[in-house]
């Protein structure tokens, strides 16, 4: 059996590894379109921070790792897949079309480039590969003028690592308060404040209309009105799923690639992981696009032992989101913004940058958002994910939210011991 995996981010390697697992003696190649290791893109902002070296990014720090495990790897872009005939064509002569018996594709996001004037320029860059830290990290010096486009749960990454390298930075935000996919209102306005109280300046409701050349500089003019001199422009807008390439696949796609519980796209030979995928909701069971790490590390783990001829399924995609804003936790699980029918209970102290969101529907947790505390990140996705009965544990925190700890140890625990 040979097994082909279209991606080495995290995905593809949990998966590749899954499958020598569950299958000692099948052929595994693994594909990368970049010319380095298997690395996070994760880890990027902690290479910029001076945290790690390039090889602290690399996923598995054993050189021979892959080579021991007899998992092949192959650099190389793919520009087109044929499902019918089980091929992968590539961009380039080099490489003549790859044929496969199980097909993985694990390819993740790329940068979403806003139609802006000007985003093509050079000392515009995304945050996005290996190559792009190295460019921002020789324009990100102590004193030069940064702008940031974005400030979403990768902006706020990216934005503490160019705070580190003591630019002056300016973030620019088109929504009403900054991480609006993971954050209520008061919640992203809580961060925006402490961000700014770091000495960051923060724009919301504006978006970047222009980007002109300017000497040695780059003019940013603002929807808000302003134009900004700067040396670089960071541009974290957003990713999207990286499918190009499977316009005349045959495969089922819609943002990203259609999936069930065992990870299997439309063609039964076919599978897909990670950032790529378009999976089936945890709460609420529609369709979402979840690129988050702990999704593509699930859902890789699945994909390797259903392609192994195993079974493992995906109880659905959980939204989790842990984020440290230049040492503000904030974090958001679930139905975090609210379900349709359902109640909530809030506890705001703007003054010492403490937030907690409780989401009910019925007695059931549903969702939750927690700003500048961290003890009960771990019983609050226990609680949702278990959807526990809370009976009459409700009530009490309705009233005093913050003992969630107490809810689960005497109900989800208490489910918990009776299943099994």
């Amino acid at each position: 059996m040979k097994h082909i995996i279209l991606g080495n981010g995290p995905a593809g390697v949990i998966a590749a590894e899954t499958i020598r697992k569950n299958s000692p003696l099948d052929e595994i190649l693994m594909i990368g379109s970049e010319d380095s290791p298997p690395y996070s893109r994760m880890a990027i902002p902690y290479l910029l921070m001076g945290n790690i070296q390039e090889s602290g990014t690399y996923l598995r720090k054993d050189a021979s790792h892959f080579d021991k495990l007899k998992i092949d790897q192959l650099h190389g872009k793919v520009k087109a897949l044929d499902a019918q005939k089980k091929q992968l064509i590539f961009e380039d002569q080099q490489h003549k079309p790859i044929s496969f018996d199980k097909l993985l594709v694990a390819t993740g996001s790329v940068p979403v480039r806003p139609p802006i004037s000007g985003i093509d320029l050079p000392g515009v860059h995304s945050c996005w590969t290996l190559e792009d830290a190295h460019a921002i990290a020789k324009l990100a010096k102590s004193g030069s003028r940064v702008l940031q486009m974005g400030a979403g749960f990768i902006g706020c990454i990216i934005l503490e690592a160019l705070a580190s390298r003591k630019v002056e930075l300016t973030v620019v935000e088109m929504g009403d308060r900054m991480v609006p996919r993971m954050m209520t209102e008061l919640a992203g306005g809580m961060i925006k404040q402490w961000v700014q109280s770091k000495g960051v300046q923060v724009f919301t409701d504006t978006r970047v209309q222009e980007i002109i050349k300017s000497g040695s500089a780059l003019s940013v003019k603002l929807s808000n009105g302003k134009t900004l001199e700067v040396d670089l422009v960071i541009s974290a807008t957003g990713v999207k799923p990286n499918i190009e390439f499977l316009k005349s696949s045959g495969l089922e796609t819609n943002t990203g690639i259609l999936v069930n519980e065992h990870m299997q796209a439309s063609h039964p030979d076919i599978y897909a992981a990670g950032d790529v995928t378009e999976s089936i909701d945890f709460s609420t069971g529609q369709r979402i696009v979840n690129a988050i790490q702990p999704n593509a590390a699930e859902q890789a783990r699945i994909a390797g032992i259903s392609m192994a001829g195993g079974h493992a399924q995906s109880i659905g995609a959980m939204q989790i989101n842990v984020l440290d804003t230049l040492g503000l936790i904030s974090s958001s699980f679930g139905l975090w913004s609210g379900a349709k029918g359902g109640d909530h209970v809030e506890i705001i102290d703007s003054e010492r940058y403490k937030y907690f969101r409780l989401e009910f529907l019925g007695d059931v947790l549903v969702g939750a958002t927690t700003v500048g505390s961290t003890e009960h990140i771990g019983v609050l996705r226990g609680l949702i994910q278990s959807k526990t009965a809370l009976g009459e544990w409700k009530n009490h925190l309705l009233k005093e939210p913050t003992q969630a700890m107490e809810a689960y140890l005497a109900k989800a625990q208490a489910q918990s011991a009776w299943m099994n």
